[in-house]
């Protein structure tokens, strides 16, 4: 009944085609050389800002929570980018996420690529310069046959569930059926809207950060991964002009560390900001005030009410014409 995981939907026992393709180091790699392993093959845009970043984060925590069992998975990523396609694009990717030792992101040439995404029933688009592919996230057993195929749902405080889902599938498949590190409710999560008022751990390790009613707000959610296609430092720091102009709705920076690579990837992106960075650990506030795309900007009213959004970089301009408008 939770709308944000999909338990996965059975593939009937055909054989996972196979592809040879080429890895974030340049080596040439075929889904046939994992063989006696189990595979978690995901198709992920190279230059993704929206939901690739949390299929990457629940393979990961699918692995870890098989404990030392998950050293027979194997975890392989196929570029759905076609504008993005290099090696050094799928390494830029691996680097931003933290994985670049722990999996296989695989690109090639457009008709191996395409070959391979029609193979797997993937179809990619893109609209308005924006990359829209299937978040396809297929499960194969060590015998090389299609067990499940997932569809990743863009919520952030679902990731550790998904994960839960794909380890407890992928236990069933793997010797002595292992039993999992932990487990978690699979229940609904819910969302932490604007109108509720909640206090979150400060990014700068000390101290929290108030969101919620009372007063408006200018919230701005991004992740250190950012600094992949974009100057994140600098955009950041951008922003100090906005936080420095008096009456404004205060500024409040979010960093989506539910999808980062580790807790504290954003702290080198917090020295001279002059505006509080919080941290959402568990996706629900992303999920409560609607967000779809990193980085996101949210203006709240003080009845905790969201009046207007804006996917991706602005100006300051933009922004006090935000506030203008809804005032």
């Amino acid at each position: 009944m939770n709308p944000n995981l999909d338990l996965g939907t059975p593939l009937g026992g055909k054989a996972a085609p196979d592809f040879t393709l080429t890895n974030q180091f340049g080596q040439t790699m075929s889904l046939s050389k994992f063989r006696g392993r189990v595979v978690l093959l995901g198709f992920e845009d190279s230059e993704c800002t929206t939901v690739c970043p949390l299929t990457t984060e629940s393979m990961v925590l699918a692995k870890e929570l098989l404990g030392s069992a998950g050293t027979n998975v194997q975890l392989l990523g196929i570029d759905a980018n076609p504008d993005a396609t290099a090696v050094s694009d799928v390494l830029a990717y691996s680097k931003a996420h933290g994985m670049v030792n722990q999996w296989d992101f695989l690109t090639g040439s457009a008709t191996q690529l395409k070959k391979t995404w029609k193979a797997y029933g993937i179809d990619v688009e893109i609209e308005q310069g924006q990359i829209d592919h299937t978040p396809a996230l297929y499960l194969i057993n060590s015998r090389g046959v299609l067990v499940k195929v997932y569809l990743t749902q863009m919520a952030y405080d679902s990731v550790g569930q998904q994960a839960q889902v794909l380890a407890q599938e992928i236990s069933t498949l793997l010797p002595g059926h292992p039993k999992l590190k932990s487990t978690e409710s699979l229940a609904t999560i819910t969302a932490e809207s604007p109108a509720i008022a909640q206090t979150l751990p400060s990014a700068s390790g000390s101290g929290t950060v108030a969101l919620g009613p009372g007063k408006a707000r200018m919230v701005v959610f991004f992740a250190s991964w950012l600094s992949e296609t974009s100057a994140l430092k600098s955009q950041l720091t951008a922003l100090n002009a906005y936080a420095k102009q008096s009456g404004l709705p205060s500024l409040v920076g979010v960093d989506e560390t539910v999808t980062e690579p580790s807790p504290d990837a954003i702290s080198p992106y917090l020295p001279g900001l002059a505006y509080p960075v919080a941290l959402d650990k568990t996706g629900r506030v992303a999920d409560g005030y609607g967000v779809q795309d990193q980085p996101w900007f949210t203006l709240v009213n003080a009845k905790g009410k969201v009046v207007w959004s804006h996917d991706g970089w602005t100006t300051l301009s933009v922004l006090k014409s935000a506030v203008k408008k809804a005032a």
